[in-house]
């Protein structure tokens, strides 16, 4: 069974909810919903992600809304980030291992009848990592997600880049398929986000060549965030993107 919401209040349904997968949008705090810093002001517990020895992007958004607490936070640090592949085993099964101790230790917060609030950069559902901890608590706890602004919605906002027009059929990919993979789809859509770029940066550049696309690209760096970067792909002189930084080719199709 999963636990599903009802009505508007936030606590509403059959059962209190206890665990929220709160997006949190592309940066700005502004682009948060009231839903959302409704939320994030109720809860028991606020849960973030970081990168070992790091404060994570998502808690630092709610620095605008909410002053740290540690009686309040969870940090849940992840063992690996980028020391190895995703699909090798050095980082699968560390991966692996973190997400299942920390959905436990968040399920003996809810069993003490504690309420959660997980802090999701973008929406929860779109590439996040809360949806491994929802996989295995969402059946046993009543859960809620609560909807984000994507960041690719901020960049394309930011860059001044309608991304679809009449018919245009819009494809999202993750930077880190294979080379040919990608300028396959490419070539095979009328728009395109590209994500998770950082060190794939340069493949994805290459496989937009292939595509004959690279001169339409758009390189988006921190969308609606403080260090704001927008320019065109092949006016970009390096191959250097950080974690929140993405490609947008933008359709070119109905215009009346």
């Amino acid at each position: 069974m999963r636990w599903r919401r009802t009505g508007n209040n936030p606590v509403s349904g059959t059962a209190k909810t206890l665990l929220y997968g709160v997006g949190l949008g592309p940066g700005a705090p502004d682009l948060m919903t009231l839903r959302a810093r409704a939320i994030i002001a109720k809860a028991d517990r606020l849960v973030h992600f970081c990168k070992r020895g790091r404060r994570g992007n998502a808690r630092a958004t709610v620095d605008a809304i909410i002053a740290p607490d540690p009686a309040r936070e969870i940090e849940l640090a992840f063992p690996v980030t980028i020391e190895a592949e995703v699909g090798d085993p050095a980082y699968d099964g560390p991966i692996a291992a973190f997400y299942e101790e920390a959905a436990e230790r968040l399920a003996a917060e809810m069993e003490a009848g504690r309420m959660l609030a997980v802090l999701c950069d973008g929406d929860p559902f779109f590439y996040g990592s809360f949806m491994h901890l929802w996989r295995r608590l969402s059946h046993r706890f009543p859960s809620e997600v609560v909807p984000g602004v994507t960041g690719m919605t901020g960049a394309w906002g930011e860059a001044g880049a309608p991304i679809t027009w009449g018919d245009d059929v819009m494809t999202v990919l993750p930077g880190t398929l294979p080379e040919a993979e990608l300028a396959r789809r490419l070539a095979d859509t009328d728009a395109a986000v590209i994500m998770k770029l950082g060190r794939n940066l340069p493949k994805v550049r290459r496989a937009l060549i292939a595509a004959g696309l690279e001169e339409r690209a758009l390189y988006v760096e921190r969308a609606t965030m403080e260090r704001q970067v927008v320019a065109r792909l092949a006016d970009k002189g390096d191959d250097e993107a950080p974690y929140f930084a993405m490609v947008l080719v933008p359709g070119e199709g109905r215009r009346l």
